[in-house]
């Protein structure tokens, strides 16, 4: 069964968006680094991923797809076959945003929401505590 399992925010202060979510929610950081045109850091509360983004510029169409400035990016779609939810994307007229071939698939929902499908365990979850 398909279920959301990741949630993108575009971040004007990576920093201080890091604590305030680690600090008054108890989100634990998994892992940052460098994607494409920005910085990605993947927070857990242990069931979801939270990304906070922050791009270079606001230049690229990735960067734009949401909007201006803050927001919240994308969300993902865990799905048991990403081909199959490929193709359907396509039957319903989805404008897919990702280049072909690149996984996770980022895509325009009817709607015009920016989302993503992504495979079972794209997202790592933070190690328990003892």
């Amino acid at each position: 069964m398909a279920r959301i399992v990741h949630i993108a925010l575009k971040v004007d202060d990576l920093e201080k968006a890091t604590q305030f979510y680690e600090k008054s929610f108890g989100f634990v950081e998994v892992e940052t680094g460098q994607v494409r045109d920005h910085t990605s850091r993947h927070l857990t509360d242990g069931a979801i991923d939270l990304a906070l983004i922050k791009y270079d510029s606001e230049d690229s169409a990735e960067a734009r797809a949401s909007g201006l400035g803050p927001c919240i990016h994308h969300f993902a779609i865990e799905v048991d076959d990403i081909k199959q939810s490929a193709a359907d994307l396509e039957k319903f007229g989805c404008e897919l945003i990702s280049d072909p071939g690149v996984i996770p698939i980022k895509f325009r929902a009817p709607g015009g929401t920016v989302a993503e499908i992504v495979p079972k365990a794209r997202y790592k979850q933070a190690p328990a505590k003892s």
